[in-house]
This record gives structure tokens, sequence and C-alpha cells, in this order.
């Protein structure tokens, strides 16, 4: 039976159609892109460079003495967005990061470049404004509505990092991280170890180390420990036990959660005395039963007044049997034979 509409039944062929026409019907989205002109049009990353404006890459080049002496066709402020959208897409190669940089320009601003040039301009910016860029952008991003960044009063934050990231197999790069050993000797490439102060709920960066995996996730922690403060909760998983650790994160005044391994055995610095209910205790004068059920009634309201010369005290032990008496019984004694 067809579909129904105002006025009438339609036809199961009138309903095809009109699904038909639906499914080929395209929406086209235009959005514009706001970039440089000439030579620093390549240099953008779409609508994500409103998060990074053309004045702070400006700036952090010209702070850090990176800025071209003479205007090329790769630009320094056109190295930085290249090494930025390298990171955005890091299954590609450069030349093809290279070609979504330029994908939505005009035919007179594509510029073809080889991948040597672009690897003598990855160089030639250097690792200073990508460090200078990181530190202003690092942060909370989080708003008060955003769920899962805040413990009550304390925004909470995390320690967490990875050793998934690998690096060519040059003598340079297994000189200075190594190989990190497997089951049949060693790994194939050399990794970079990557430790992050993160934000719960939005991952937002607050600061980040990198180094060989020989230091270990610890040491590089230690070199974040300056971003906390006493507002903050950090969360820290079960590889972060260690007691020095612990011990320096305490020390900045921050509030922490950490997941402890279960073999771990902490000391016990106190014992709290149970309070026991008033029929679980045992007092001897008739008495002072009922000072001690004031006392405790104060605490406990359901509690009711025991009547006088009750003895609130445990039904005794079971009766055993002494040993001495099992073994006279069967041996004797001096007076007296068994039988």
């Amino acid at each position: 039976m067809g579909g129904c509409r105002a006025g009438g039944w339609r036809s199961p062929d009138s309903v095809g159609a009109d699904r038909g026409r639906l499914r080929s019907a395209v929406t086209t989205v235009v959005r514009s892109v706001t970039v440089a002109a000439g030579v620093f049009a390549p240099g953008h990353l779409g609508e994500l460079t409103r998060q990074v404006p053309f004045e702070l890459v400006d700036a952090v080049l010209e702070q850090t003495r990176a800025t071209e002496r003479r205007l090329r066709v790769l630009p320094s402020r056109v190295g930085v967005y290249f090494v930025v959208a390298l990171a955005l897409f890091p299954g590609l190669g450069a030349t093809k990061v290279w070609a979504k940089l330029i994908a939505g320009l005009d035919a007179g601003l594509r510029v073809s470049v080889s991948g040597k040039a672009l690897r003598d301009l990855r160089r030639r910016v250097g690792a200073a404004p990508l460090r200078a860029l990181f530190e202003v952008l690092a942060g909370p991003v989080a708003q008060p509505t955003t769920p899962g960044v805040r413990y009550g009063r304390y925004p909470t934050v995390a320690f967490d990092g990875c050793v998934s990231i690998k690096a060519p197999d040059t003598g340079r790069n297994r000189c200075w991280l190594g190989k990190m050993r497997a089951t049949n000797g060693v790994t194939g490439y050399p990794v970079v170890e990557l430790m992050t102060l993160v934000e719960t709920g939005t991952r937002a960066l607050l600061g980040a180390v990198f180094g060989p995996p020989a230091t270990g996730e610890t040491d590089y922690a230690r070199r974040l420990l300056g971003l906390l403060d006493p507002d903050m909760l950090v969360l820290t998983d079960r590889g972060f036990d260690a007691a020095e650790f612990l011990t320096e994160l305490a020390g900045t005044g921050a509030q922490f959660l950490a997941r402890l391994r279960s073999t771990r055995r902490l000391p016990v610095l106190a014992l709290r005395r149970r309070l026991l209910p008033v029929a679980h205790r045992r007092v001897d004068r008739a008495g002072d039963h009922r000072r001690h059920h004031r006392h405790l009634r104060r605490r406990h309201p359901l509690h009711r007044e025991l009547p006088a010369g009750h003895h609130p005290g445990r039904p005794p032990p079971p009766s055993r049997p002494r040993a001495d008496r099992a073994v006279s019984r069967t041996l004797g004694t001096r007076d007296r034979l068994p039988g």
C-alpha cells in the first residue's frame, strides 16, 4: 500500500520516484578561507588558520630570528604552516601534504616544488619557532559547562605518553634514540618517547616533552611538574606510582589520585579504631551501660534506651573441652586408672 498524504493515497511508483530524486540531490556548501597574497598564499591551515593566525607566526619567527633574509618562493611563514600540516596528516609524504595546502588556491598561486626543496625549508625554519608557537598555544581550553574536565572544584589533568612515534633509521637517529628491545633482538626503527600533560575531557595539551625511550616516562613527567598548581587534580596511571615521583608531585601543591600496582604494599601510618554499637560493647558494671549509651545516642539517634540492669555484652563463646581433661580421661591420673 502506498504512502498517505493530505487529500488521498499515493501510489508506490510516485513514492519511489520521490526517494530517487532525494538521493540524487546534491547540496554544495561553500566556505571561504582567508589566505595571504603572493608567495605567502600556501601558508595556511584552512579553517584552522584562525587558531594559528599570520600575526602569531610572524611574531614567533621574529622572536626566534628565523625570518628569511630575502624573500623566496618558500618563505619561513609558509614553512611553519607546512610543518604543522605534516603533523595533521602523518600518513602522507611531504609532497602530498604540500598538494593539500595549494589545492584550494587559484592557478596562478599554485607553486610546484620538489621534495628536496621542502626538506630544505624544514631545515631552514628549525625547531625554535615551532617550540615557541607551542608554548603560546598550549593550555586549557575547556568552558565551565564542558563535561569531563572537573571533579568538584578541581580541574582534572593527566599524564599520558607513548612510544609509538617512529623515526627514520639513520645513523644520527640511532645514536640519539637507539632501538628498543624486541623478541628477536631490537626493533626495526628508532622510536621517540612522548610525554604530555593533558586536560581531561578536551585532551588539550598543557605541555609536552620527548626524547629517547631509555630515559623513562617518570623522568619526562618530572619536567612537566612546573605546569601544575594547587587548584588542579592530577590523575596518573600505575606506571607513575614511584615513591620519589609522588613525593615531588605532592611538593607542587596539586591534588593527585594515583593508580597503584597490585603488588604495591604501602606502609600503614595510623589505625582508626572502629566504633562498635552499644550491643557489642562489654560493660562490667550495671550502671555504666546507660552512661555509654547516652554518650553514643548523640551520634546514633536510632539506638533506643536500654533497661536498667541490661548487660549488652556479646554472648559467651561455646565451651570447648580442655585438652588436659581429655588426656586425663584417656590415660588416667596417678591415683586413678582409666576404666
